[in-house]
């Protein structure tokens, strides 16, 4: 596994060797004693995975507040997405900084969500799924989040796939301004 820094600190990029053959290929995906021994979240409890039928789902931007606060490890098994995250550790030197990473099938990439990062994507190819494992359980009274257009953010969604399919629950998330920081750190 090759664990790649972003201009955030503990965002990380991870990188599995595939072995490829006639059958297809191999790889592993998340050793837990590799990440213990790099600093990353290695106790995952709760893996997820979604499917979005159409071009242009987002999902996002969500977190879930202390003490039930959740680092992720995502990617992508059938498709294309942009996923996007936002610092929101107060203390952190790139507080309210966000990052947007392609993750597909075809790239394998996975992206490693400290805690303290709202967390969101969109699809930009039909019925992707996206699978990732969280370090917390859900915890439905902890969920916020942080609504995806907000202009303040002015974060970076393309305008082709143009963002057709939202839940009413993510249209509904506050703005940034009208938002208490969760994170202290």
């Amino acid at each position: 596994m090759d664990v790649q820094d972003t201009p955030i600190a503990d965002l990380k990029i991870i990188r599995s060797r595939y072995y490829d053959d006639e059958r297809g290929y191999f790889a592993e995906t998340f050793k837990a004693h590799v990440f213990a021994a790099a600093g990353l979240p290695s106790g995952f409890v709760q893996d997820n995975h979604s499917m979005s039928r159409e071009i242009g789902t987002l999902r996002g931007m969500h977190w879930q507040t202390a003490p039930s606060a959740q680092a992720k490890l995502v990617r992508v098994l059938r498709g294309r997405v942009l996923d996007i995250v936002v610092d929101l550790r107060r203390d952190s030197a790139t507080f309210r900084q966000h990052l947007a990473v392609e993750l597909s099938a075809e790239n394998r990439q996975q992206l490693l969500v400290p805690r303290g990062f709202a967390h969101g994507f969109l699809t930009l190819e039909p019925n992707s799924e996206v699978f990732y494992k969280v370090d917390a359980p859900y915890d439905a009274a902890a969920e916020r989040g942080l609504h995806w257009a907000d202009p303040d953010l002015a974060l970076p969604w393309p305008d082709t796939p143009a963002v057709s399919v939202v839940s009413a629950k993510d249209q509904a998330w506050p703005r940034w301004r009208d938002l208490p920081t969760p994170f202290a750190d």
